[in-house]
């Protein structure tokens, strides 16, 4: 279905995609924010090997942004820490499936030990940085312990992958709204560019499930970039419209979910 007509920063002009390619034009933000968080970490992150499946080079992936958290600590950059650990979050929700499936006390360790007192101490004005940086080392070590875990393994049923799939690329619309209520419109609308971006890789997963979720999200995906054009969006109607993509979003999710764990 074609759609997203004019780019998010306000753009008269469409720009065509290229022929051949399905989901019609792409708008497209400031390319300057991407860089950020860039070589951070001195703490090297495990390199893929080329055979490796889809769930281990996912979560190997998510570590970096727990590197780069370690990394700014130990420099006492609070606000390179938060943006760092803001971002492993986020990567974090698109594969925790696979730790939560395989380990439910690692799981549960790092998702519910560390990572929350973690992202407690980063909201404080000062944080104790010496002993949040232990907890992060204890965090990245338990992370590379899933790591490991989930290498050795023999893998799950594909499904897992579907639903890890759906859930990375989620991971990029569940960024626009609290960045648009912390006065970050950049960030939303890049948020929201990665999600427009790779929704063509994962659009077929909803289609399966809900032709009706399908046309429901293409037509939220339209508003909201519409929405994300002026200056100052509206909050409330971009946090409106980001609902709605996600309830149909996520019932299809479920769907998958519900089909992998029936297989497992």
């Amino acid at each position: 279905m074609a759609r997203r007509i004019k780019g998010i920063a306000g753009q008269a002009t469409a720009a065509a995609r290229p022929a051949g390619c399905s989901g019609g034009t792409r708008s497209r933000f400031g390319i300057a924010a991407a860089l950020a968080m860039l070589a951070l970490s001195a703490i090297p992150s495990p390199a893929p090997a080329a055979d490796e499946r889809f769930e281990v080079t996912s979560i190997k992936a998510v570590r970096s942004p727990l590197a780069d958290t370690v990394a700014a600590l130990e420099q006492r950059n609070v606000a390179a820490a938060r943006t760092a650990f803001d971002a492993y979050d986020s990567a974090w929700n698109g594969i925790e499936v696979y730790i939560n499936t395989r380990s439910k006390e690692l799981y549960d360790v790092i998702e519910h030990t560390y990572q929350a007192k973690i992202a407690k101490a980063l909201e404080a004005a000062e944080p104790d940085t010496a002993a949040t940086l232990a907890d992060a080392k204890t965090m990245l070590a338990k992370f590379d312990e899933a790591i490991g875990l989930v290498s050795a393994a023999q893998p799950l049923n594909p499904l897992y992958d579907d639903v890890a799939r759906l859930r990375i690329v989620r991971a990029h619309l569940r960024e626009v709204v609290p960045a648009l209520k912390a006065g970050n419109v950049a960030k939303a609308r890049k948020s929201y560019e990665a999600f427009d971006d790779n929704w063509d890789s994962i659009e077929d997963l909803i289609k399966a499930r809900s032709s009706d979720n399908y046309v429901a999200v293409e037509k939220g995906m339209i508003e909201i970039e519409q929405a994300l054009m002026p200056d100052k969006p509206d909050v409330a109607k971009v946090s409106a419209l980001v609902n709605e993509v996600m309830a149909k979003y996520n019932a299809s999710l479920a769907e998958v979910m519900k089909e992998a764990r029936s297989k497992k």
